[in-house]
């Protein structure tokens, strides 16, 4: 059996598979279906200083392989996290990450400095990507100096291991990873959604309010292969690679690119057994090709 533990700087994972942030609450709405700590990881839902209603309805649509969703980082702030969710989360035996998020970097730092205090948070994942908002989000994510100011003045007051997000609506994702390596993120994860829109011909109108959202789903997977891929010959800090995993052959695809961990989203919808099987498979593909260990697959693409 191949040894599955594996690192991301300061964070010991027992296996490589993650949850990805928005598509499994807080881990709370899957504990009836699967044990949590065999995850590698849990990254719970978009977190914001301050309460956020999220976009008006309807804000979801499905599409052919995957959906789109503009649900706007809908949460009830980082102090209702704190005194109502942490609690109840923090013995679970796994990772549990917090997915921080703002609309100014005054309000990313603070947002931050609140989840920094909580011991059993171990990292936080820096959402500089969501196309979701009209404030903050993505706007800081789709330029390295955008990026590098967010990620420079988080890591002034978040001392524990800082994973940034990173959008896939850019033309240089590789360039903005290196500008938040720059700034002292310790990892980033990629790639969040790709900016889609959804039409009622019957209507003659757009399905969400907001006219556009985020595509999700398997359907973004050969983007998200190439942008890990790019991103890891760049960069000397671990790659989380995400966007459109629907099994474990998926997930040994990302790794091969030089991803170091993944995470799974849209799928758990589907699933919520998914990251289970997974992690099996990872185990299973390991011992038949003779990789020792999990890590041993990240970058062992042949070119």
């Amino acid at each position: 059996m191949a040894a599955l533990k594996i690192q991301i700087a300061g964070l010991t994972l027992k296996n490589p598979v993650m949850t990805a942030s928005g598509t499994f609450g807080y881990g709370l709405e899957y504990a009836d279906l699967i044990d949590l700590s065999c995850l590698g990881g849990m990254v719970v839902k978009g977190t914001t200083l301050e309460p956020r209603e999220g976009n008006p309805y309807p804000r979801m649509a499905e599409t052919p392989q995957g959906m789109i969703n503009a649900v706007g980082l809908q949460n009830r702030g980082a102090d209702y996290f704190i005194r109502e969710i942490y609690p109840k989360i923090k013995h679970i035996n796994t990772n549990i990450l917090v997915n921080v998020s703002g609309s100014s970097v005054e309000t990313y730092v603070a947002c931050a400095e609140k989840i920094a205090s909580l011991e059993s948070i171990p990292a936080i994942e820096l959402n500089i990507s969501c196309p979701n908002v009209k404030q903050g989000g993505m706007a800081f994510g789709v330029t390295r100096g955008g990026a590098a100011e967010v990620v420079h003045a988080v890591r002034r007051v978040y001392p524990k291991t800082l994973i940034v997000k990173l959008s896939p609506n850019v033309t240089d994702i590789a360039g903005i990873a290196c500008a938040v390596e720059d700034e002292g993120a310790d990892a980033v994860s990629l790639i969040n959604t790709l900016l889609g829109m959804a039409v009622d011909a019957e209507a003659r109108r757009p399905v969400l309010s907001t006219v556009t959202g985020g595509l999700s789903g398997p359907c973004i997977k050969p983007v998200a292969l190439r942008m890990v891929w790019q991103v890891a010959r760049a960069v000397n800090i671990p790659v989380i690679g995400m966007g459109g995993i629907a099994g474990w052959k998926d997930a040994v695809e990302f790794m091969l690119a030089g991803a170091s961990a993944v995470q799974i989203g849209t799928c758990n919808f589907v699933d919520p057994t998914l990251c289970l099987k997974v992690i099996s498979g990872l185990n299973d593909y390991c011992d038949r090709h003779g990789f020792a260990s999990a890590g041993e697959l990240t970058g062992a693409l042949r070119i």
